[in-house]
C-alpha cells in the first residue's frame, strides 16, 4: 500500500515558508521572569509564531507552574489570561508542523499546565499521535503512555496498540519508564478497566505476555464479580491470547456451572453453555444436556444456533480425542434440529424473523436451516420495503445462496422505493447481486438509480466503504467514472491511508486487497479513464508470503495435463499474469493445436509463480507465434460456485473476464465434474482433458 499521506505532508513541510528564525524568540521566552512577560510575547508575536515556540511557550508555563507553592492558583491564573487562548489557538494550527517529539512534549506540557481546559486540542494532540504512532522512537512512546496514564485512558485501544509496539521491541527497551506505565499500571484497574484492556489487546491480536499475564490475574482477582457475558467474553479473549492459566480456567468452569445450575433465562444459558465449550478439556455432562433441552420449547434461533455451535464443537472434540460421542449428544442436536425448523415455519412476520437472522452464522444454521430459510424469506418476501430491504439484501450475500426471486423482489423495491432508502444503505443492497453474479431482468435501470442515488453523497462515506462499494460494482462490470474519480486521487488515497493504521489487522487486509482487485479492474476493464497500476509492489510483497501448494486435484490435473501435452515443459503450473491473477495451469498451442513446450523456462512445483510476459502491465505483444494461442485452465472448487446450484460466483466471473481480456482461452474444471462418477478413471480423466483442450474424444 502506497504511503501516500506521508509523502504528501513531507512535501507541504518542505515548502512551508517562514519569515524568520525562531530562535531569536524563543532565546526571549527563555529570559522571561514570569506567566505575565510570556503571555505579552505570544501577544505580540502571535502571526509567526512556529511549533518550536509554541513549544517552548508550554515549557516556559509548565517551570513558572513548578516554582509555584499553590498548584491550583497557578492553574486558575494561566487560564485567566486572556492569550492562553491565542498559545491554545497556535498550537491547534502548528500540530501537523510538529516533529514527534515536539508533538508529544506539547501533549505532556498543555497536560500539565491547564488540564482541563482544553479537551478539543488535547484530542487532536492524541489523534495525531496514534497516527503516527508505529513510527515513534522509544523515548517519545514513553512520553506518549505517561500521557495517556495522566489521563486515565489505562484501557484504551491505544494502550493495547502500544504494548504490542512494546513487545516487538521489548529486548532494545531500556526506558525503564515505558515498561513500568504499561505492565506496573496496571495494579490500579478496575475489573471494568482490566476486562476493557483485555479486549483492547485482543483487537489489536498483541502478543505480550507479560502484559497479558499481568491483566488476566487481574482477571481472576475479579472473575466473581462478572456476568455470564462477561465472562465468555473473557474466556473467549483470553483462549485468542493464548493464555495458559490451569487454575483460571478452573475457576471460570466452576463460575460457569454455577451460573448455569441457577439460570432459567435460554440466552443466557446459551451464553454459558457456550463459554463451557471453548474452555480446554471440557465436556458436556448429562445434567447439562437436560438443562439445554428443557428450555428448547422457549428459544429463538439465536439460542439455538448457540447450543448448536457448543454441542457441535463437543462432538469434534470427543471424536479428535477418540472418545465415544454419547447418544445423547446426537440427540440434543436432531432436537436443535426441529425446532429450528418449526420455528421458521411458524413465523409469520419479517420484522420478527429478520432480528433473530441478523447474527446467525456457523455450520449448524447453513446446513440444517439455510433451505428453510431462504423458503421462509420467500413466503414473506412481499413485506420486504425500504426499511429492511439492505438488511436482507446484505444477508443473502452472507449465505451464498442464490435465489433469484428473492433478488428481483429486492431490485424491484429499490427502483421504486430508492427516495426512501439511505444512499449509505446502496452497498448492502448491491453486495448479493455481486458477491453471487446475478443481473436482475430490471439490471441496467436497477443499478443506474442505485449509482445516481450515491452520487451526491461520494464525499460522506467513509474511505473503506467506499473501496468496497467500488470493488463490488466491478465485478459486476459497472464502473461509476464518479466513483472512480473520487476513490484514485492523492487527497482519498492519503486518507484511506491514515485510516488503515486504525483498523485491525484483518480489516486492514481486506481493504488493501479490494482496493488492488478494483485498480486492477480498472486498468483492464476501462483503460480509457487512465488511472495508473499502483499495486506491483504490494501485489510482490504479498505472493512472497503467500507462494501456496496444490491440493489433491491440482496436482492430479498437473500430471494428466503432463500426459496429455506431451510432457512437463509443455505445461505451467502456478503462472502469475500481468496485473498478478494467478493461473493453475497454462499452456500454448500452435495454429494447428500442437502444444509448444516452454524449454528452460517452466516453473517447478513449490518455487514461486514467475510472470514469464514481458512486463507486468502489457497486454499486448506476447511473442507468440503467427495463429498460436495461450490457454489458462483452472480448477474451481466449492468456493468458485454458489451454495445452491452451480452458478459461477461475482470474483471468479471477473477473473474470467481480466483472463480472456488478457489473451487467454479460458478453460475451467468445475469440482462437480472432476470428481464425478463419470471421471472416476484416470483414463476417463484424460479424455475429459483432451475433449477440453483439443476438440477430441478418446484417443
Amino acid at each position: 500500500m502506497l504511503r501516500l499521506r506521508a509523502i504528501y505532508t513531507c512535501s507541504w513541510r518542505v515548502f512551508q515558508f517562514r519569515t524568520c528564525s525562531c530562535k531569536p524568540l524563543i532565546s526571549q521566552m527563555i529570559k522571561c521572569t514570569d506567566e505575565e512577560q510570556a503571555f505579552e510575547l505570544i501577544k505580540k508575536n502571535k502571526a509567526t509564531f512556529s511549533e518550536k515556540q509554541v513549544e517552548c511557550a508550554f515549557n516556559i508555563l509548565w517551570q513558572f507552574q513548578q516554582q509555584r507553592t499553590s498548584f491550583l492558583k497557578n492553574v486558575d491564573c494561566i487560564r485567566d489570561y486572556p492569550h492562553f487562548l491565542t498559545l491554545h489557538n497556535l498550537a491547534t494550527s502548528q500540530i501537523e508542523f510538529m516533529d514527534d517529539d515536539t508533538l508529544v512534549n506539547v501533549l505532556y506540557f498543555i497536560q500539565q499546565c491547564a488540564p482541563e481546559a482544553h479537551d478539543l486540542l488535547v484530542e487532536a494532540l492524541v489523534i495525531e499521535s496514534w497516527r503516527r504512532l508505529e513510527r515513534f522512537d522509544i523515548n517519545v512512546l514513553s512520553k506518549f503512555s505517561s500521557c495517556l496514564a495522566n489521563q486515565h485512558l489505562y484501557y484504551s485501544p491505544l494502550m493495547g496498540k502500544i504494548a504490542d509496539i512494546v513487545h516487538r521491541n521489548l529486548e532494545t527497551i531500556d526506558d525503564l519508564r515505558l515498561k513500568s506505565t504499561i505492565l506496573l499500571m496496571s495494579e490500579e484497574l478496575t475489573s471494568q478497566q482490566a476486562l476493557a484492556v483485555m479486549s483492547a489487546m485482543e483487537e489489536m491480536e498483541s502478543r505480550n505476555s507479560h502484559l497479558i499475564k499481568k491483566i488476566a490475574s487481574i482477571l481472576h482477582k475479579h472473575l466473581d464479580d462478572y456476568k455470564p457475558f462477561e465472562l465468555l467474553k473473557i474466556t473467549q479473549t483470553l483462549i485468542f491470547l493464548h493464555f495458559q492459566s490451569k487454575e483460571l480456567f478452573v475457576k471460570l468452569r466452576e463460575l460457569l456451572l454455577r451460573y448455569l445450575k441457577i439460570s432459567v433465562i435460554p440466552s443466557e444459558i446459551a451464553i454459558l453453555v457456550y463459554a463451557l465449550s471453548i474452555l480446554p478439556s471440557s465436556n458436556l455432562g448429562e445434567v447439562e444436556i437436560s438443562q439445554i433441552e428443557a428450555v428448547l420449547p422457549q428459544c429463538d434461533l439465536n439460542d439455538l444456533n448457540g447450543f448448536a455451535t457448543s454441542v457441535l464443537r463437543w462432538i469434534q472434540y470427543d471424536r479428535k480425542y477418540l472418545d465415544s460421542t454419547t447418544g445423547k449428544q446426537l440427540k440434543l442436536l436432531q432436537k436443535l434440529d426441529h425446532y429450528g425448523l418449526q420455528r421458521l415455519r411458524k413465523c409469520n412476520s419479517l420484522n420478527l424473523l429478520w432480528k433473530e437472522l441478523k447474527s446467525l452464522k456457523g455450520d449448524w444454521f447453513t446446513e440444517s436451516l439455510l433451505e428453510e430459510t431462504v423458503a421462509t424469506l420467500l413466503r414473506l418476501m412481499d413485506e420486504i420495503n425500504s426499511k429492511n430491504v439492505a438488511e436482507i439484501a446484505s444477508f443473502i450475500s452472507r449465505t451464498n445462496y442464490l435465489n433469484t426471486l428473492l433478488l428481483d423482489r429486492i431490485a424491484s423495491v429499490v427502483v421504486q422505493q430508492i427516495e426512501k432508502i439511505h444512499p449509505f444503505e446502496i452497498l448492502g443492497i448491491i453486495l448479493p447481486f455481486s458477491a453471487l453474479n446475478y443481473d436482475p431482468p430490471q439490471n441496467d435501470e436497477f443499478f443506474r438509480i442505485c449509482i445516481q442515488h450515491l452520487n451526491s453523497y461520494l464525499s460522506g462515506l467513509e474511505p473503506p466503504m467506499l473501496v468496497f462499494l467500488g470493488f463490488s460494482l466491478a465485478a459486476l462490470g459497472y464502473f461509476p467514472e464518479d466513483l472512480l474519480k473520487a476513490i484514485f486521487n492523492i487527497k482519498f488515497l492519503s486518507k484511506l491511508d491514515s485510516q488503515l493504521e486504525l483498523l485491525c489487522s484483518s480489516l486492514n487486509r481486506r481493504v488493501q486487497f479490494r482496493l488492488m482487485e478494483l485498480n486492477r479492474a480498472v486498468c483492464l476493464e476501462c483503460p480509457e479513464y487512465q488511472i495508473p497500476w499502483f499495486h506491483d509492489r504490494f501485489c510482490q510483497q504479498q505472493y512472497n508470503k503467500d507462494i501456496g501448494s496444490m491440493n489433491g486435484a491440482q496436482k492430479q490435473i498437473y500430471k494428466m495435463l503432463a500426459e496429455v501435452l506431451g510432457g512437463y515443459n509443455c505445461v505451467k503450473a502456478s503462472v502469475l499474469t500481468p496485473y498478478y491473477h494467478r493461473i493453475d495451469f497454462e499452456c500454448v498451442l500452435d495454429k494447428k493445436k500442437k502444444p509448444l513446450p516452454y524449454g528452460s523456462h517452466n516453473t517447478t512445483l513449490g518455487k514461486l509463480p514467475e510472470m514469464h510476459w514481458e512486463s507486468n502491465t502489457q497486454i499486448t505483444g506476447s511473442r507468440l507465434p503467427p495463429g498460436a494461442e495461450r490457454i489458462a485452465l483452472q480448477f474451481l472448487d466449492s468456493r468458485a460456485f454458489c451454495r445452491n446450484i452451480p452458478h459461477l460466483k461475482g470474483k471468479s466471473a471477473m477473473k474470467k473476464r481480466h483472463l480472456e481480456i488478457l489473451g487467454y482461452h479460458i478453460i475451467q474444471i468445475p469440482h462437480f465434474e472432476w470428481n464425478c462418477m463419470a471421471l472416476s478413471t484416470k483414463e476417463a480423466r484424460m479424455d475429459y482433458l483432451r475433449e477440453r483442450i483439443f476438440g477430441e474424444g478418446k484417443s
